[in-house]
């Protein structure tokens, strides 16, 4: 994953940010004591896995969903899925497996969020097939969409089926930069129930925000290659045991990287790290 990649990350200060005062007031609001942590991959192919799957591994996806608990879902971002296809790809996996696909390129980049009522009917009713297995769907905006498209978010976000669980990354600048904007998003984000994504990257540390809005943290870590993207999932691990006091219910962290073939290492670390401090028994994945 390039987005947000630097030159130089040694001179990236990576120390995560206070939380958003209003973070506190939204986890206390979850009473239930379910505590779930999914960690996966941006993907299963092969190709930018390598050194991942063992020799005569025909099927990436099957040996793949042995290894992790969950993938970011980034095909149904390119190609609309068909409920054929989403009922294979589950076929093919654990029962406790969850999916995170992404709402297509039509709705978010193409159409920009307008005219897309039969695309996005299209697409809830293709992953509902997931079933029990659909984590959370989400939609990444381009970097264009602006707070002067605000109307067409929020129409977007007082339409979308209620059914299927979403979460909104967005990416341009000046959602962060505006407070007032920012404020009123969140906000938004808030009544129905859409998680607001993180993203950890070097080169974009405003998508940092820390401003949770359900009882869900989606996070995409982007690491650098680099010695302190360790030290980065150690401070990440801190700050989800602080979240968990305070009543965070779901954790869903994707691990990206510059050369994504190191992804398996690094998730692998993390899900050691987790395991230990909250006392769970995720599959740490191996390479082959």
């Amino acid at each position: 994953m390039k987005f947000g990649k630097v030159e130089d990350p040694s001179q990236i200060d990576f120390k995560l940010p206070k939380d958003h005062p209003k973070t506190e007031k939204v986890l206390k609001k979850n009473k239930s004591k379910e505590f779930n942590v999914f960690i996966g991959s941006a993907n299963w192919n092969k190709k930018d896995l390598k050194g991942f799957y063992p020799r005569g591994t025909k099927d990436e996806l099957s040996y793949y969903s042995t290894q992790f608990n969950s993938i970011e879902l980034n095909a149904t971002f390119y190609k609309m899925p068909s409920p054929e296809q989403i009922l294979t790809w589950k076929e093919k996996t654990p029962a406790d497996f969850k999916f995170f696909p992404k709402v297509p390129s039509t709705v978010s980049h193409y159409r920009r969020l307008l005219n897309i009522t039969e695309a996005v009917t299209k697409f809830a009713t293709a992953v509902l097939n997931f079933d029990e297995q659909l984590g959370m769907a989400f939609l990444q905006l381009r970097d264009s969409f602006k707070p002067k498209d605000f109307e067409r978010l929020e129409k977007f976000v007082q339409d979308w089926p209620q059914e299927v669980p979403l979460a909104i990354e967005l990416r341009n600048a000046e959602w962060f930069e505006d407070q007032d904007i920012f404020k009123k998003t969140t906000e938004l984000f808030e009544k129905y129930h859409i998680t607001n994504i993180i993203v950890d990257t070097a080169g974009r540390r405003d998508m940092l925000h820390m401003r949770l809005t359900t009882s869900t943290a989606f996070i995409r870590y982007v690491g650098a290659n680099a010695a302190s993207d360790y030290t980065r999932l150690d401070d990440w691990l801190v700050r989800i045991k602080s979240w968990k006091k305070q009543g965070l219910k779901n954790v869903y962290f994707f691990v990206h990287q510059n050369i994504e073939k190191a992804s398996p290492l690094l998730s692998a670390y993390f899900i050691e790290a987790v395991n230990k401090e909250f006392k769970l028994k995720i599959h740490v994945p191996v390479m082959a």
